[in-house]
């Protein structure tokens, strides 16, 4: 099996449909490339970021995402849960997160920051301490998850079960709590 290690570079606009990907990135910078529907599999990615990059309807089958930064991308259709677990570490700024997928993915402390987070599956996860800053989780499935110490204060638009979530010391504003309650179907005014 051929191995290639590729360190420490920006890599811009290149289209990754129609090029031969490394095994493995390190320290690298992707600036508005397309990886759109490109299988990704197997694929390590250590100190990267991605700015402006389209990630949409990708292939993370065993791909390992060690400290990666999103800022200004489309992630839409993502199954993160088919990624690997060991050192699993993402933040999300000013990204479209549309119908990807995190269930069951260990997401402590992570920073989701000005971003579309429309239908996303968050069914047992652990979001821990994780902060949703100024985030639009319109239709996001939480059930099962761990959201002790999370931080709901910016965010907008989620509905969350108390009843079927660990919400212990989870922060939220006075507006936003009316989320907590959607499921008993009642007018506040």
């Amino acid at each position: 099996m051929e191995m290639s290690v590729i360190e420490n570079i920006k890599i811009e606009k290149e289209d990754f449909s129609n090029v031969k990907l490394a095994t493995e990135y390190y320290q690298c910078k992707f600036v508005n490339c397309n990886f759109s529907n490109v299988n990704l599999s197997r694929i390590t990615f250590v100190d990267c970021e991605f700015f402006g990059c389209n990630l949409s309807m990708a292939e993370l089958s065993q791909v390992s995402l060690q400290n990666i930064k999103f800022s200004d991308c489309k992630l839409t259709g993502l199954h993160f849960e088919k990624c690997k677990d060991f050192l699993f570490a993402v933040q999300f700024e000013n990204c479209n997160l549309q119908l990807a997928s995190f269930h069951k993915t260990k997401l402590k402390k992570t920073l989701f920051k000005n971003s579309i987070i429309h239908e996303v599956d968050l069914t047992a996860c652990d979001l821990s301490q994780a902060i949703f800053e100024n985030c639009d989780l319109a239709g996001t499935l939480f059930e099962n998850t761990i959201l002790e110490k999370t931080d709901f204060r910016t965010a907008y638009n989620y509905s969350i079960d108390p009843e079927l979530n660990k919400i212990k010391k989870a922060k939220f504003s006075l507006p936003g709590v009316l989320g907590l309650l959607s499921k008993y179907d009642i007018e506040v005014m």
